[in-house]
């Protein structure tokens, strides 16, 4: 990854591309952590996507490509989620693709619900610990938070779904 964010930064299209390519799903799977309809989605890694290109020419380390990627989806992730809150006062349904992979589908389905039963702040923190396996000082890096309070929200959170599955 290194090197394509090397390329990338003197101007290579095509190395951004590889690398966006690499990280698709993982914006995908936390802009929803975040979000709750495809548009929102779309618009906020698309947003993302535009400003990563636009500024990759100051990311310092390659190998942080990925958190820094997340970090600013996350930013317009809130920025859309503040517009909607105000521009839209009920929460629509979400559609979900037919792929072919019903188990795949049903658990991604079920992961969703799951991230949504958690309080607000705390549901990115488990999409990226348990749905993208950053580790929590790297989600502290991400959400700017102290690494202690990142596994009290983990531990937190992991009782109140306990206490909801019994």
């Amino acid at each position: 990854m290194d090197i394509l964010v090397k390329k990338a930064q003197r101007g290579d299209a095509e190395a951004f591309i590889a690398l966006i390519e690499e990280c698709k799903m993982t914006l995908r799977r936390v802009a929803f952590g975040y979000l709750s309809n495809d548009e929102d989605v779309a618009d906020a890694i698309q947003d993302t996507i535009l400003a990563a290109y636009e500024h990759i020419d100051t990311l310092k380390r390659g190998e942080h490509f990925k958190t820094w990627l997340v970090r600013i989806l996350i930013n317009n992730c809130t920025k859309v989620w503040r517009q909607r809150k105000r521009n839209v006062s009920l929460e629509s349904e979400q559609e979900f693709g037919h792929t072919g992979n019903i188990d795949a589908e049903r658990s991604d389905v079920e992961f969703r619900q799951m991230l949504m039963s958690l309080p607000e702040d705390s549901r990115a923190i488990f999409q990226l610990y348990y749905g993208e396996q950053f580790t929590t000082r790297e989600i502290a890096s991400i959400l700017d938070m102290n690494e202690n309070t990142i596994k009290s929200k983990l531990h937190r959170g992991k009782e109140q779904l306990r206490e909801q599955l019994s």
